[in-house]
């Protein structure tokens, strides 16, 4: 599943400082949110394209694969640099426009490269007659990494100087509409690619040989990313010199370009109510997105679905979680409150999970394209649950280092997330021999770890927070930071 870029849209929310002469327009919302729609379509070209290729059709392990794709998270601190770069250094005299147009073409190359070095270490696996460790496969899993490592370094290098922009082009009346804006385009771009990528793979079926896979695989990673690198621009042209406030509030980058990943980690424990809360955040993000390796492959092998048919789940869960957002956000929370709603959230996804085992068993398509609908719309719930709590146990005078760091920690997860679903997977492959027992272990290890998140999010209080948070802040920014 593609949600590699949940992450990245939630950076961007720093201390409110309301200017009257940030009034960007709905029409320019939507057009940054361009930007989040193009992260939107690479998501789907990795977790629905490259895993399924390399698992599904290279013999390469899932944990490697997911292992490879996981590489990506782990540079996420480098977000801290490259934010504070665009503050400090301006790139042909605007300190985000060119960063982003720099870090999306230079991940858009660094995706085609991926693809080039799965196709030499599946080769590797042809000549070794199966997966096996050695010299080759060891080195082209190394490079495969690397190359997945400098994509994540590129994505950090243009996404978080975007998320700096959202905040320079905005103030606190018009910022929580931008926020929706944009992060909806994130989900429709995820919907758009899915289909996109469907109809370029159409072609494919399960006895498709190589050559052609190669062929056709190697052509969406050059249309895919060109059009992204396009939205890019189109979304941030002339935004910056238009609208930008950066200069007026200069002193937020003093501030924020000081949060490293350790002094991130300390504010987050300063509290104990910051350290349960953050720990259901992480158990969550893990439960929520271990599928992300293995649920294309589980069409594949389960449900005997054809290359387009398993990317276009995406599609499915994209829409279910946009429409999940939306009615959370307007019917559920105002009824039931932020804590209960990510609780119910929660508790639905663990029943999906359930539900995918069962569909599972009956291998029809049509129950799986339906559970995966259902998984969305409780995805969407549950995080507009928890992202509406986190805003309550987030201290404005410290909103950015809250938010910030916050995004760090879900990247790290996420990369945990992906890693853990093909481990687990693996494991499943060594218990069982039938493949639906194998991926239903993934599952049910999902369901569990959200019953856990339950448990702990019954553990936060939010009073108790706000009574002592100032003073644990203040204590380790004036330790830290000072």
């Amino acid at each position: 599943m593609a949600t590699s870029k949940l992450s990245d849209s939630h950076d961007f929310q720093l201390p409110q400082d309301a200017d009257p002469r940030s009034k960007i327009s709905l029409l320019t919302m939507f057009r940054l949110g361009l930007y989040q729609m193009g992260l939107g379509m690479m998501s789907v070209l990795f977790l629905g394209v490259l895993n399924r290729a390399m698992i599904g059709n290279l013999a390469i392990p899932a944990t490697i694969a997911a292992g490879a794709i996981a590489a990506h998270q782990f540079v996420a601190p480098a977000r801290v640099w490259f934010g504070q770069m665009s503050d400090a250094r301006p790139i042909a005299g605007y300190h985000r426009t060119g960063y982003v147009w720099v870090g999306t073409a230079l991940f858009a190359i660094a995706s085609f490269l991926a693809v080039q070095v799965m196709w030499r270490l599946g080769a590797a696996v042809q000549i070794a007659g199966g997966w096996t460790w050695n010299a080759e496969t060891t080195l082209w899993t190394i490079v495969l990494a690397g190359v997945f490592a400098l994509y994540g370094m590129a994505l950090s290098a243009g996404s978080t100087p975007f998320a700096a922009l959202l905040v320079d082009v905005s103030d606190e009346t018009n910022r929580p509409k931008l926020i929706g804006v944009v992060w909806s385009m994130l989900m429709v771009g995820i919907v758009i690619g899915a289909i996109l990528i469907s109809v370029l793979l159409k072609r494919l079926t399960l006895n498709t040989s190589l050559e052609v896979l190669q062929a056709a695989i190697n052509r969406v990673f050059v249309i895919v990313p060109a059009i992204v690198v396009g939205l890019a621009v189109l979304a941030t042209a002339g935004v910056e010199k238009k609208y930008s406030l950066y200069g007026s509030r200069s002193s937020l980058a003093d501030r924020e370009d000081k949060i490293t990943l350790g002094r991130a980690l300390r504010v987050l424990t300063a509290s104990p109510q910051t350290g349960i809360f953050f720990t259901f955040l992480l158990v969550m993000t893990i439960s929520l997105f271990m599928q992300d390796a293995v649920l294309e492959p589980y069409g594949a092998k389960v449900f005997g679905m054809e290359f387009s048919k398993t990317t276009l789940l995406n599609a499915f869960w994209g829409t279910g979680t946009l429409i999940g957002i939306s009615s959370a956000g307007f019917l559920v929370v105002p009824r039931l409150g932020k804590q209960q709603t990510a609780k119910v959230g929660c508790l639905l996804v663990a029943a999906c999970f359930l539900l995918l085992i069962v569909a599972g068993f009956t291998a029809n398509q049509t129950a799986l394209k339906g559970v995966v609908f259902a998984f969305g719309l409780a995805s969407g719930i549950t995080t507009t649950g928890a992202l509406s709590l986190m805003l309550d146990l987030t201290a404005a005078e410290t909103a950015g280092t809250f938010i910030g760091a916050w995004g760090l920690a879900q990247a790290l997860a996420r990369a945990l997330s992906t890693v853990a679903g093909g481990t687990v997977l693996d494991i499943g492959n060594k218990l069982f021999t039938l493949p639906v027992l194998s991926y239903g272990l993934v599952f049910a290890v999902q369901a569990a770890g959200m019953i856990l998140a339950v448990g702990l999010l019954s553990r936060v209080n939010v009073a108790e927070f706000q009574s002592n948070a100032k003073a644990a802040i203040a204590t380790v920014m004036g330790n830290e930071l000072d």
